[in-house]
């Protein structure tokens, strides 16, 4: 059973961690760190920060089954392999176009959704949801297909993007019998464990960077990390894994702003429309699921 409502109001828990996440592709592009090593600290560093208020949750750690450390540790991989690819696709396609197709992620979280969980989106929903992704095609257009190195970096992003659907699916599974913040940590703690692991194997230096990085792998972990994806795997205790993933269609929004302001790259008409049209299709998307939130509330007493 979904709880009624969180303490603080979910619209402005959205746009928290949509500004916070939007950050994130800044931080990568300024850092020259391998994708490997800043994806280690940043999940490293996370899991430091929330290991002191971790205790009160051991009780339910030891109520876990096997079944459950299993899902965890597959959650951890598939995040470890979005960081991977979607990171290392900003070395070789632009913000825009890299958050862009993140943004498709909805389209993988349906399908899985139904597949699994026979979870079913109103026409309302759906109009959004085509709304929004409309307009994230309109924000890539300028640049998506450019060149080869370009369309390298569009695949990495694809697979980022179907990486992350799984993570976030299985999160919905589990956070049904499993406190959100319990989840996040182990989830966060062996997608550390695995990119060590991989640049174990890859001979990737762990220590040898300089201040400037470290700075960087800290504020990978307390923006877009602590603020973004805890915050999105929270709200999955309050909406389905498609009402949450449909969050971060703002943040090719946030991250071509960030982009241009901070980096340089430049945004075309194109663009700039495509994110009036992102937010356009998120908020009729949002507006169809507070309805639907309202009605099964209203049915739940005569239920019962």
């Amino acid at each position: 059973m979904i709880p009624k409502k969180p303490p603080v109001p979910v619209p402005l828990l959205m746009v928290i961690g949509i500004v916070a996440i939007s950050f994130s592709s800044i931080f990568i592009k300024w850092s020259s760190a391998p994708v490997s090593v800043q994806g280690m600290y940043r999940l490293l560093f996370t899991s430091l920060l929330m290991l002191p208020f971790a205790r009160r949750y051991s009780g339910a750690a030891w109520a876990l089954r096997l079944k459950d450390w299993l899902l965890l540790g597959v959650s951890g991989v598939m995040l470890a392999l979005h960081f991977l690819l979607w990171m290392g696709s900003l070395n070789y396609t632009s913000v825009a176009s890299s958050t862009m197709i993140m943004a498709l992620e909805p389209l993988f979280i349906m399908l899985g959704a139904y597949i699994l969980y026979k979870e079913r989106n109103s026409a309302s929903a759906m109009l959004g949801m085509a709304i929004a992704i409309f307009g994230v095609v309109f924000i890539g257009w300028g640049d998506i297909g450019l060149s080869a190195e370009n369309l390298k970096g569009d695949m990495l992003s694809v697979g980022g993007t179907v990486a992350v659907a799984a993570h976030l699916l299985i999160g919905q599974k589990l956070v049904a019998r499993m406190p959100s913040y319990l989840y996040s940590l182990i989830v966060f703690i062996s997608a550390a464990v695995v990119f060590a692991v991989y640049n174990l194997v890859t001979s990737t230096p762990f220590f040898a960077y300089p201040a400037r990085e470290w700075g960087i792998f800290v504020l990978l972990a307390v923006v877009p990390t602590v603020f973004g994806h805890i915050l999105f795997n929270w709200l999955l205790q309050y909406a389905s894994a498609t009402t949450v993933s449909m969050n971060i269609l703002g943040e090719p929004v946030g991250a071509s702003i960030l982009a241009f302001l901070l980096l340089g790259e430049q945004l075309s008409g194109l663009q700039w429309a495509g994110g009036v049209l992102v937010m356009a299709g998120l908020g009729v998307y949002l507006y169809s699921g507070r309805r639907k939130a309202l009605k099964l509330q209203e049915a739940l007493p005569n239920a019962s």
